[in-house]
């Protein structure tokens, strides 16, 4: 198996584990840091958008073999494993019912995108005009 390979069966073990953060940040035995991470870990995994969107080549698949995993890897460090195992078995009702969707991230990256095409017309447009 290619190591690229490995790398995306790694990552979608661990993306099995959004929905653990998901419950484990809402739990008051989670520390504190850990619930920054994972709040921040969720909204981006459940955003409808992604910062760098997979039509990008390479770029595009960051997010999702290299960074999501890793976030996710840090919360779970942060986090008690006595809250994840009780979490665990509660993340598995809860991905029968779907992914909830976080539109305010995703309304953020949008909204970085549309700044980001601006600022580049504003840098471009002297050098065509």
């Amino acid at each position: 198996m290619s190591t690229l390979n490995q790398l995306k069966n790694y990552a979608q073990k661990l993306k099995k584990d959004i929905f653990v953060l998901y419950l484990s940040y809402k739990d008051s035995r989670t520390p504190l840091v850990a619930k920054i991470v994972a709040i921040c870990v969720v909204a981006y995994a459940f955003s409808p958008i992604d910062l760098i969107p997979d039509f990008i080549p390479i770029l595009g698949y960051l997010d999702d073999l290299i960074l999501v995993p890793l976030g996710i890897s840090l919360a779970l460090k942060l986090i008690p494993n006595e809250v994840i195992n009780e979490n665990r078995k509660k993340a598995e009702l809860l991905k029968k019912n779907g992914k909830p969707k976080n539109w305010f991230v995703g309304i953020l990256f949008i909204s970085i995108w549309i700044l980001f095409a601006v600022w580049m017309g504003k840098l471009l447009f002297p050098l065509f005009s």
